[in-house]
């Protein structure tokens, strides 16, 4: 169960074009034509159960739209003086991309310069998959995780270092499979030397 002081209605999933958010109801027939789409048949015995398995799944995989990122960091503590880099590396990335619904995996690396104050390093770690659990592109992502932790926090900088493979280039299309691709943000002092180059040579150690 999600902490009520992290629910919201995200501007960006309401498609206010589009209606209300569908019901359970409506989600689970949207399964099953998509199971007639794909040349099955939904009343067989082996998907009987699966539109509701794939709601429930979905439920799961885009609940980043009911979490607000700016909430996660709300909860800081005094820097204590420590005015080096802090470095998160490897936190999971798992998302799907919103041009084919396809999976997007990978990590991503965030590092911050504190000012006053620093935020446990789980916040850290949550506000990554509250943006990954969305309809995403990678550039939109990685800036998203970046300008949240500058803009909240308040650090002297911010980096946002994110490595991924997408399976809309791997099981379609062109059909490269394990093909990566990296996308970065640097904000604030990060964006110059020394702590640019610094930062680059902790993520290459």
């Amino acid at each position: 169960m999600l902490d009520a002081r992290l629910q919201f209605i995200d501007p960006h999933a309401t498609p206010a074009a589009d209606g209300a958010r569908p019901s359970r109801h409506e989600a689970e027939a949207a399964i099953r034509t998509l199971i007639r789409w794909a040349g099955d048949t939904p009343s067989r015995a082996g998907l009987l159960d699966t539109p509701a398995r794939v709601a429930r799944a979905y439920e799961e995989w885009f609940g980043g739209y009911a979490i607000d990122p700016d909430a996660l960091l709300e909860r800081d503590f005094e820097s204590a003086g420590y005015d080096d880099i802090v470095l998160l590396r490897d936190i999971p990335v798992r998302s799907m991309c919103e041009h084919h619904m396809a999976a997007i995996r990978g990590v991503a690396h965030v590092a911050y310069l504190p000012g006053e104050r620093v935020v446990g390093i789980s916040k850290l770690a949550r506000l990554v998959d509250a943006y990954a659990r969305r309809l995403q592109i990678q550039e939109r992502l990685t800036c998203e995780i970046a300008d949240t932790l500058h803009r909240v926090l308040k650090p002297r900088g911010v980096a946002v270092v994110v490595k991924a493979t997408h399976e809309c280039i791997g099981s379609r299309g062109i059909a490269m499979h394990g093909v990566g691709m990296v996308t970065k943000r640097l904000l604030g002092q990060f964006e110059r030397d020394p702590w640019r180059s610094e930062l680059l040579a902790s993520l290459r150690a």
